[in-house]
C-alpha cells in the first residue's frame, strides 16, 4: 500500500537526502567530544563550527551568537526565562500575541505564575496583530515582547520587523519564533531588527531533536539549565555533533532554494486552493491572503468537520487540524478562536502545508480525494 501524500509539512518534514548523508557521515567518523583538546575533539569542533556558521547565513546573522538547542521549544524558553532571569526588579513585564505556539505562551504564563505581568495582545480576523495594539500594550516595566514571525496553523506572517522599529531605541528586547519561517521565507535577523530569534531543525528537513536561539550581542540573557560552559554558556550539555552537522546541511540545502524565491512553494500551495476552491463552494480561506507562508493553505470546508474529513482520506492524505501538538483535541483550535471565527467554521478547518519536494501530481491527487470525500460526507 502507498504512503498517503503528505501534506503536514508545517507539523514536520522529511529529512532531506544531503542531511542524512552529512549527519551518517559525523555518526560514523565525528565521535569526539568537541570541548576536547585532542584531534577527534577539534575534528568535532569544527565541523560544529562550520555548521553553526551555515546556519548563522541563513538567517543573515553576521554578529552575535547562534546558540544551538535541543528544539525551538527549548529555544523559545530560553530567549523568554533566560531574558526574565536577567531582567532588573522593575522590569517584570511580558507582552505577546494571542496565538503564540504553546513553547511560547506556556513560559510566559509560568512567568506569570511567578508574580510577572502579562499583556496578551489580540489578533485581526486574518491572525495578524496590530503594530499600534502591541506598542499600546509595551510600558517602562517591559522587559520583553515575543511575537511568532509566521504562524504555524494559518501561516500568517507578522509585522515583526515593524513592531523592532517602533522598539528601537528603547529598553524593551524582542523576540520571535521564527520556527514555522525559517527556511519557507527569507529570514534575516538585521533586517528584522530583533534581539533573539528561534529556529527548529526539523521544519525545513534537518532531524527533530535540534533547534537554535539567535542572541543579538549585547541581549541580557541568562542560562537556565546549569552545567558547565558550553554554547557561550547559555547552553550546558555535549553537543549533539550529527545533529547540528545535519542541521548546517538543511541551511544550506534551505539558502540554495531561498535564493530562487518561494515560487515552488507558492505554486504548490496555490494549485491545491484552486482545486479545492472551485469544487466546494463555501470553502473558506483561514489566514492572511497576502501575508502568509507560501506553503500553508489553512481552509474551512462547509458542512463537515475536519477531523472527520481527514478520517475519510487518511490512506490517501496525510495533513492536519492544526498544530500537531494539539493533534488530540477534539475542540476548536484556539489559534482560530483568537481570529474570532465561529465554532463550525473553525471545527470544519484543515490545515494543509506542502513542501520543496511536493510533486505537482500529488497536489492534484490530493485535491481529488480531499474533493471526494467531502462530497460524500455532505451527500
Amino acid at each position: 500500500m502507498n504512503a498517503p501524500i503528505y501534506l503536514d509539512h508545517n507539523a514536520t518534514t522529511p529529512v532531506a537526502e544531503p542531511v542524512v548523508a552529512a549527519m551518517s557521515r559525523a555518526l560514523a567518523e565525528c565521535y569526539g567530544n568537541p570541548s576536547s583538546p585532542y584531534r577527534q575533539g577539534q575534528e568535532a569542533a569544527a565541523r560544529l563550527s562550520a555548521a553553526r556558521e551555515s546556519v548563522a547565513r541563513l538567517i543573515g546573522a553576521s554578529n552575535g551568537r547562534l546558540v544551538f538547542t535541543g528544539c525551538a521549544t527549548e529555544a523559545n524558553n530560553l530567549a523568554l526565562l533566560g531574558v526574565a532571569a536577567a531582567a532588573p526588579a522593575d522590569k517584570r513585564h511580558l507582552v505577546v500575541s494571542a496565538v503564540e505556539h504553546p513553547a511560547v505562551m506556556e513560559p510566559a504564563r509560568h512567568l506569570e505564575a511567578q508574580g510577572w505581568k502579562l499583556s496578551v495582545v489580540p489578533v485581526d480576523a486574518t491572525g495578524r496583530v496590530s503594530v499600534d495594539d502591541v506598542m499600546a500594550a509595551v510600558r517602562p516595566d517591559t522587559a520583553l515582547v515575543s511575537i511568532m514571525l509566521a504562524n504555524n496553523e494559518v501561516g500568517t506572517l507578522q509585522p515583526v520587523a515593524e513592531i523592532a522599529g517602533r522598539l528601537a531605541g528603547t529598553p524593551t528586547l524582542l523576540h520571535t519564533d521564527a520556527a514555522q519561517a525559517v527556511g519557507k521565507v527569507p529570514v534575516d535577523v538585521e533586517a528584522l531588527g530583533v534581539d533573539l530569534l528561534t529556529l527548529a531543525g526539523h521544519k525545513f528537513q534537518a532531524s527533530k531533536g535540534i533547534g537554535a536561539l539567535y542572541v543579538h550581542p549585547g541581549t541580557p540573557i541568562r542560562r537556565i539549565l546549569f552545567g558547565a560552559g558550553h554554547e557561550y554558556g547559555l547552553r550546558p550539555g555535549t553537543e549533539n555533533v550529527p545533529a547540528i552537522v545535519g542541521l548546517g546541511a538543511a541551511a544550506e540545502l534551505a539558502a540554495e532554494r531561498l535564493a530562487g524565491g518561494v515560487g515552488a512553494l507558492q505554486a504548490r500551495r496555490d494549485r491545491l486552493y484552486e482545486h479545492l476552491h472551485q469544487a466546494i463552494p463555501r470553502l473558506t480561506l483561514n489566514g492572511h491572503e497576502t501575508y502568509r507562508l507560501p506553503n500553508t493553505l489553512n481552509v474551512s470546508f462547509p458542512s463537515v468537520e475536519g477531523r472527520a474529513l481527514l478520517k475519510a482520506v487518511e490512506r490517501e492524505v496525510a495533513a492536519s487540524v492544526g498544530s500537531a501538538c494539539h493533534a488530540d483535541q477534539a475542540t476548536p483550535s484556539g489559534v482560530l478562536g483568537a481570529m474570532g471565527l465561529s465554532t463550525e467554521r473553525a471545527l470544519g478547518a484543515v490545515r494543509l502545508s506542502v513542501g520543496w519536494e511536493t510533486p505537482m501530481d500529488e497536489i492534484d491527487n490530493a485535491a481529488v480525494a480531499l474533493i471526494g470525500a467531502w462530497q460524500r460526507l455532505t451527500a
